[in-house]
């Protein structure tokens, strides 16, 4: 391990002492963690705030097993010390994709899940990437197959996810209609990028979506609502289409009528990113750097930021998503 003398053994994180509303977001003094072998410590200087977060904080969402209990899957900083076999890293800008332990002032991580920071890049912004990046590109691109030509339906336009598969989508030649809950939102989801913004509350989306597509339907659905939404959802799909499920946080159920699935070809999946294996995260990592990143690297990827608060704020942060009122992504900063 790389020399640790200037590392302290306290730093101030946010836990979750009993779940709860935001004001469950406790700071408290923690042991710095060390890393292990093919571990790093990353000095944070932001923090991604997720939808995760928040069903963690009410005690719906445990970490998965061996995973830090202070919340926080995404962070960017500077790599401090290592294990070993990655001492080489140390003094990199980095982000990195966590099981939990973000919101706090270091974090230990697989080597293998942290993407470079140019340093041209906002070092807060880059801490905005990796949980929607991982997130959209495994469950759009690899599992839902889309390619330049396509066109998509996203549900949550203008939230980190939403905002994060629009990007994607212009980048990538694909067509993105997406659903937000009101009409300012759906302005903001179309001056983001969207090509088509539809409001769920005065629209029926299944039927926008046929208009828009010309009755063809779409090649892929990225959702996260789940429950009623799901057969309306294959409704909306093209023949051979590829439906996706990330969340169900409108339910867990859904009845669908198996002969349109089977007549028409359609593929019903989904997946979770937070239980998958340090090995398939690092495997996630080489190919958006290989993929992706010559963008980042560019400024041509950019995460849409809605506001920044401090890591003892975290509860204001929370406060600010339940509400409902954010486009993009909420970033804690450690000073």
């Amino acid at each position: 391990m790389a020399d640790t003398s200037t590392i302290p053994n306290e730093m101030t994180a946010v836990a979750i002492p009993v779940p709860g509303g935001p004001d469950a977001l406790v700071p408290e003094k923690r042991p710095v963690p060390v890393p292990g072998p093919g571990e790093v410590l990353i000095r944070i200087a932001a923090a991604g705030v997720n939808r995760p977060d928040v069903l963690q904080r009410q005690g719906k969402y445990p970490p998965p097993p061996g995973a830090s209990d202070i919340p926080g899957l995404e962070v960017a900083g500077t790599i401090v010390a290592a294990g070993d076999g990655s001492d080489m890293l140390v003094g990199q800008r980095v982000c990195a994709l966590l099981a939990g332990g973000g919101y706090a002032e270091y974090a230990v991580v697989p080597a293998g899940q942290c993407l470079p920071v140019p340093d041209s890049y906002d070092i807060v912004e880059a801490a905005a990437l990796p949980e929607t990046l991982f997130t959209v590109w495994t469950n759009l691109f690899e599992r839902a197959y889309a390619v330049g030509g396509d066109t998509v339906l996203v549900h949550g336009g203008t939230s980190g996810i939403g905002t994060m598969a629009i990007s994607l989508c212009k980048l990538f030649d694909i067509r993105i209609i997406v659903t937000c809950g009101s009409d300012g939102k759906c302005d903001q989801a179309r001056n983001w990028g969207a090509d088509h913004a539809i409001n769920y509350r005065t629209q029926d989306f299944v039927d926008e979506v046929r208009r828009v597509t010309g009755g063809q339907g779409v090649q892929a659905v990225l959702d996260m609502v789940g429950g009623a939404y799901v057969p309306r959802n294959l409704d909306c799909l093209a023949e051979d289409g590829r439906h996706v499920s990330i969340a169900v946080q409108g339910g867990a159920k859904a009845e669908i009528f198996l002969p349109a699935l089977m007549s028409r070809r359609l593929t019903l999946t989904g997946s979770t990113l937070r239980p998958r294996s340090p090995a398939f995260k690092s495997l996630v990592a080489d190919e958006l750097v290989r993929v992706v990143w010559p963008f980042v690297e560019q400024g041509r990827l950019r995460p849409a930021m809605d506001m920044r608060f401090p890591l003892a704020d975290a509860a204001k942060a929370h406060e600010r998503m339940d509400a409902g009122d954010h486009f993009g992504k909420i970033v804690l900063t450690v000073e």
